[in-house]
């Protein structure tokens, strides 16, 4: 493979790490489809009996209909809404309230990518350049 061959594989290579770093790092909870629903609307779904599962967290609310159909909605602090979904034959999972990770840790996980290549730019590029100034006759101090 000729210069240009291994150059240019280089930088697809890169190019396609960058893609798989940046899908990687996106948000976990946009992966789900979960059509939003308002909480007047989930409650008159589970008086009917169309709800088929729940899951607690917090106080989001995630689950689907008996069609399959995932919703998600958030509920203010209703001490009866337990006893509404039971009554309405509704199961019921609870899982604890998800953490979001800290300020500083945060920053450095969605700024690797770029970091990284800026670096691998820098680590390509500074041998180039010395071989550049060397080859015009211009001198290094």
């Amino acid at each position: 493979m000729n210069k240009y061959g291994k150059n240019l594989a280089l930088w697809i290579v890169i190019g396609v790490l960058l893609v798989a770093l940046f899908n990687l790092f996106q948000n976990n909870g946009s992966r789900g489809n979960y059509s939003s629903l308002a909480f007047s609307d989930f409650l008159s779904e589970v008086e009917s009996g169309r709800i088929n599962e729940v899951t607690i967290q917090g106080n989001t609310i995630k689950g689907h209909f008996n069609d399959g159909r995932a919703f998600s909605t958030y509920t203010p602090n209703d001490p009866g809404i337990v006893d509404r979904l039971r009554s309405g034959n509704v199961r019921i999972s609870a899982a604890p309230k998800e953490e979001g990770m800290s300020g500083l840790l945060g920053i450095l996980i969605s700024w690797f990518p770029m970091l990284l290549f800026i670096g691998v730019w820098i680590f390509f590029y500074a041998p180039n350049a010395r071989w550049r100034r060397k080859s015009h006759g211009v001198r290094e101090k």
